[in-house]
């Protein structure tokens, strides 16, 4: 685990998405080509999946609130499609991981003429991400994202139709995304500290590693 999975040029690019599991807008569209172009292909199955979950969690309950967030469903799978975009070398600065995450999101909805006050329930959601007991009580967005986040890590009694998760990893396979995920992690932390400061979940990760810097296997702390 000491060195970041390497992503060869082929890897780069995913299968194209399955028609009618993510919004079809023209932005949407565009964010998936920018993400896929920059993220590992495991975190970006990873992303994909946490918005299914998310959507259908919604979809669940009462459904999402305006809160001035314009086309609700799209702008839940953008949370969720750039939320571990951090982990991607073009989005490595030296914040810590959650707030490059957030801010490289906010970077490319500004840049597609999104107001601050629209990208604000996306920041929030994807800053708060790795919060337990926090994004649960924030907005829809951020809480959606977060049990999005929780089901494809196991928490799949959150959804009705537990049948979904199958069918959702037949097309979005996991590729070992508990160790991918936390290589890539831990590499930037180790690179740079403040991308891990204390108490936080790459801290965590690190800690880890360090206790044991001969682990190959997936992060204990995972």
């Amino acid at each position: 685990m000491n060195d970041s999975p390497v992503i060869s040029p082929e890897d780069r690019l995913p299968p194209p998405l399955p028609a009618g599991q993510t919004p079809e807008s023209a932005l949407a569209a565009r964010a998936v080509l920018h993400v896929k172009s920059i993220e590992h292909p495991a975190v970006f199955n990873h992303s994909i999946r946490t918005f299914i979950y998310a959507r259908q969690v919604n979809l669940q309950q009462d459904g999402l609130q305006q809160n001035g967030v314009p086309d609700n469903d799209e702008a839940l799978f953008l949370a969720c499609l750039f939320h571990d975009s951090g982990t991607a070398e073009d989005n490595n600065g030296t914040q810590r991981f959650e707030v490059e995450v957030a801010d490289a999101a906010g970077r490319f909805l500004t840049a597609e003429g999104w107001t601050p006050q629209l990208i604000q329930p996306i920041w929030e959601a994807i800053a708060l991400h790795t919060s337990p007991g926090i994004a649960e009580r924030s907005g829809p967005l951020a809480r959606l994202t977060r049990i999005g986040v929780r089901i494809d890590f196991g928490s799949i009694s959150l959804l009705t139709d537990t049948d979904l998760v199958q069918k959702t990893e037949q097309d979005y396979a996991r590729m070992n995304i508990e160790h991918v995920l936390g290589s890539l992690v831990v590499a930037q932390a180790q690179a740079q500290s403040s991308k891990a400061p204390v108490p936080s979940w790459p801290a965590n990760l690190l800690a880890a590693q360090c206790n044991n810097p001969q682990n190959t296997e997936t992060n204990p702390a995972f």
